[in-house]
């Protein structure tokens, strides 16, 4: 392949999946790590990408993909997070479901549970889960957002905070390596730290793209949350922070 084609799709998967790792790169183009690593400098000499720990970024951490891109996105790797996640939920329990395409995935994954009592501030979810009897289904009020469904604003920040559920399943755009939790909107994020703090289980699933994502809002740190799912190995680095922490992590082949 054309370097100049080879940059172009580089630029593509950086735009599309919002981090790529170098080993990812060198196994999908079939050369060296050094043909990557010079692929990876020239392209953010460029400005075109941002390099980022054994991999690349978008340029900007300001704004998020497109949702229309990201509910296609790791689409298959996503189901099968929400599936490990949900095993650990029973039947009758309470839950915060959050904005955000994992979310959705686990909301999709809970169809086969029985007498749910769901809290969300994301309308796709709501709509999905409201089809189920024996599931009663809270919507947080609040501004809707037309380019994704989430509800958002102080209205939403206080409707969350009455209530006190079993387990609050989140939705990130980004963890860095230090184990930072980070996201693109501000107003998001004070409803996220919500549902931490007013969860007794926080669960996360992201799938391994999610890794050293670079996001401008720090939400919180990896040690607030309880359960951690995932496709791929973490970094190193995350993974001494779950250990250290005593969070239980899952792979998900």
């Amino acid at each position: 392949m054309k370097q100049s084609k080879r940059h172009q799709e580089i630029i593509d998967l950086v735009m599309g999946q919002g981090y790529v790792s170098t080993d990812d790169l060198v196994a999908r183009f079939n050369v060296s790590p050094q043909t990557i690593r010079r692929d990876l400098n020239e392209l953010a000499d460029e400005n075109k990408i941002r390099r980022h720990h054994g991999g690349a970024t978008v340029p900007s951490s300001s704004v998020n993909t497109a949702y229309t891109t990201r509910k296609v996105l790791q689409l298959e790797q996503k189901d099968r997070i929400a599936k490990a996640l949900v095993s650990h939920i029973p039947d009758g329990a309470t839950l915060f479901i959050d904005i955000g395409t994992t979310p959705e995935a686990v909301a999709r994954a809970l169809m086969n549970h029985n007498d749910l009592r769901i809290v969300t501030n994301n309308l796709n979810v709501a709509s999905l889960l409201m089809a189920k009897e024996n599931f009663r289904v809270i919507l947080a009020g609040g501004e809707v957002r037309n380019r994704d469904g989430g509800i958002v604003g102080e209205a939403t920040l206080d409707f969350v905070s009455q209530f006190r559920l079993d387990f609050g399943i989140l939705g990130i755009s980004g963890i860095d390596l230090d184990g930072s939790l980070l996201d693109f909107d501000y107003h998001e994020v004070r409803v996220k730290q919500a549902i931490i703090e007013n969860s007794r289980c926080v669960m996360l699933g992201v799938d391994h793209t999610k890794f050293g994502r670079n996001a401008m809002v720090n939400l919180g740190d990896i040690s607030q949350i309880d359960m951690l799912f995932t496709d791929q190995l973490p970094p190193l680095s995350l993974v001494e922070r779950l250990q250290e922490n005593e969070i239980h992590f899952e792979v998900v082949a």
